[in-house]
């Protein structure tokens, strides 16, 4: 799941400061489970965007919209008749819906509301922490789950380094080894063996050079 926060309240107004009406688009996604962006967020977002533009005296028009996702296009086009009249957009998504908002309507300024984090997934109620490094060569099956790339403080492919200490990562003593972590899983599966086997550097081409990733299924493409 994708992890965002919100920029500071602040940040945005003063971004609509010469602005009479402004449009906030949340997202039903992502953002919603981490309680960044979904419509309870949009509505109270709205609401204290106009309490501010009050006590200024200068009072501000927000309309609002939920989009079941922001991420696909094919949510956006409900929104046609709503952006028109208004001066900017504010999105509560990812980036990537705030570039879909971006692409579809041309002629307004959007505004990203959220900070968009990591990829992770939530520990306890309010609380998220970074699982996926996005690296585009998943190797989970060789290390018991535990992602090297992004729980070990430095991206190390082939066992731990020399910095751990009692299971804890030499950053913090808050921070696990993650290659503990894999030792002692790969250990309870009985596939020690298999940390034997020397993994080849890093192919990053994978991850980001190149431009743009892109994934195709043509098996479900129509047209």
């Amino acid at each position: 799941m994708i992890i965002a926060q919100q920029k500071p309240l602040k940040d945005i107004a003063a971004l609509i400061s010469e602005c009479n009406k402004v449009m906030l688009v949340g997202c039903a996604g992502c953002v919603t489970v981490c309680l960044a962006g979904g419509e309870k967020e949009t509505e109270i977002m709205a609401s204290s965007l106009r309490m501010m533009r009050e006590v200024e005296g200068k009072p501000l028009q927000t309309i609002t919209y939920t989009a079941t996702r922001q991420c696909d296009p094919e949510y956006i086009p409900p929104m046609d008749e709503m952006v028109k009249d208004v001066d900017a957009v504010i999105s509560l998504a990812c980036g990537v819906g705030v570039q879909y908002m971006a692409e579809r309507y041309t002629d307004k300024w959007v505004i990203p509301a959220l900070d968009t984090k990591f990829i992770g997934g939530s520990t306890v109620h309010g609380e998220w922490v970074e699982k996926c490094g996005l690296c585009g060569e998943c190797i989970l099956h060789k290390t018991g789950g535990i992602c090297p790339i992004i729980r070990c403080s430095k991206s190390i492919l082939n066992g731990p380094c020399g910095g751990s200490q009692y299971g804890k990562c030499e950053i913090s003593k808050d921070v696990d080894c993650a290659w503990q972590l894999i030792y002692d899983k790969m250990k309870a599966l009985g596939k020690l063996d298999k940390l034997m086997e020397i993994q080849p550097p890093k192919d990053w081409s994978k991850s980001r050079d190149g431009g743009p990733r892109k994934a195709v299924r043509e098996d479900v493409m129509i047209g």
